[in-house]
């Protein structure tokens, strides 16, 4: 068994835990634990929610959710020895649900509180729940199917540089400007309401609470990357920014489609992952890791030899207008075309959409130069669901 550093409580709040996690990224939230080098240890994380989702029918709870409340991350984790300018490897070598926890959630969450990828044909709440049997899920709200486990967390990474959260700060803040009444809006400013910052209080706490950056989207610290390929054995390379790295973790996913689309796109789980860290010195400047995290693939993925591949290019659906290489645009008609073909085999559209999300679909650029249509791909692996989806004569 690894060494406990984080535990979690899954009947209290991140705030009121033994040791409180944080959800706003800031260099200023304390480390609240510390590895060395070469030390394994497992870190037990809530649900992004806090706990807000509950395992009924009821998708008011996704309606109604506290989105200033999320992502809570476990951590952060002072690195003995690290300092900015250093590359921090991070092993993730196993994960798994909480005992007594062995179920997750999707959601389709609604315009005026998050939207997702296809908000303009999905902007009403929807949730399903998913119960795990083994190394598969199954749901009473999405039947017919049975995905694999590609457990994988969907937001790790380490704290940024006062300089660097500045600079986020600034361009988010420009991007809104540019259409303030936007709904949903076009990035999640700094907001003190639901904040969570580790053992910070008073003062101090108000201060950070004003300036720390939500942690939505992902930047160049990592974060909410959603990489469904981050899973058991993967590698991870984060550029350090401050000293001790602060590495934190959480937004556990039991499986996700590419580009987890419906924002809550995610199985999305409670649980625990072990870890081991090394710190390569001055591996930012030797190796050129400057800006983003590089990770390598683990060993341990479903692997089928079988799909139902849909493409999209870049024409507006709604305006029929042609569009340069637009890559967003074509992934939303690739997505469009495969729920359009999952319909007739008795699925509603939300469930259809639900299941892109949460399925191991593979989502690929497949065509970005052949001017003016980019082609986008999505691949339903077919030995997910219980009859035969392909075409027949």
């Amino acid at each position: 068994m690894s060494n406990v550093l984080f535990r979690v409580d899954l009947t209290k709040p991140m705030d009121q835990q033994d040791v409180p996690g944080h959800n706003r990224w800031h260099p200023d939230i304390p480390a609240v634990v510390k590895v060395r080098p070469g030390e394994v240890f497992r870190i037990e994380m809530k649900d992004w929610t806090d706990g807000q989702i509950q395992n009924n029918d009821d998708p008011s709870d996704i309606r109604d959710v506290d989105l200033c409340r999320v992502h809570v991350l476990s951590g952060p984790i002072y690195v003995d020895g690290a300092e900015p300018g250093d590359l921090l490897v991070v092993d993730l070598l196993d994960m798994g649900p909480l005992p007594g926890a062995e179920w997750g959630f999707n959601g389709i969450f609604a315009r005026e509180n998050g939207g997702g990828f296809l908000v303009d044909y999905f902007p009403e709440a929807a949730k399903s729940i998913w119960e795990f049997q083994g190394i598969y899920a199954v749901s009473r709200h999405v039947p017919g199917v049975r995905i694999p486990s590609l457990i994988h967390p969907g937001l790790i990474g380490v704290a940024p540089s006062a300089e660097l959260l500045d600079r986020w700060n600034a361009r988010e803040r420009k991007l809104v400007e540019s259409n303030p009444s936007r709904v949903p809006p076009l990035a999640n400013l700094p907001d003190p309401r639901s904040a969570v910052l580790g053992t910070l209080r008073g003062a101090e706490f108000d201060r950070v609470a004003k300036e720390a950056a939500r942690t939505v989207p992902p930047r160049e610290n990592g974060g909410n990357c959603d990489i469904k390929n981050l899973s058991k054995g993967s590698r991870v390379y984060f550029p350090v920014y401050v000293k001790g790295a602060k590495l934190s973790v959480g937004d556990l996913h039991f499986c996700q489609g590419d580009g987890e689309i419906t924002f809550c796109g995610a199985i999305e789980m409670s649980g625990w992952i072990d870890m081991v860290v090394d710190v390569i010195k001055g591996g930012m400047a030797k190796y050129g890791i400057v800006h983003n995290p590089v990770f390598e693939t683990g060993p341990m993925e479903p692997r089928f030899s079988e799909y139902l591949v849909f493409e999209g290019v870049s024409v507006d659906e709604h305006t029929g207008e042609q569009r340069y290489l637009d890559a967003h645009v074509a992934y939303r008609r690739a997505c469009l075309n495969a729920i359009q073909y999952l319909e007739r085999f008795g699925y509603t559209p939300e469930q259809a959409y639900m299941l892109l999300g949460v399925a191991p679909v593979e989502g690929r650029i497949s065509g970005i130069v052949d001017v003016p249509n980019a082609c986008c791909t999505l691949a339903i692996p077919t030995a997910i669901f219980d009859r035969d989806i392909r075409p027949k004569g």
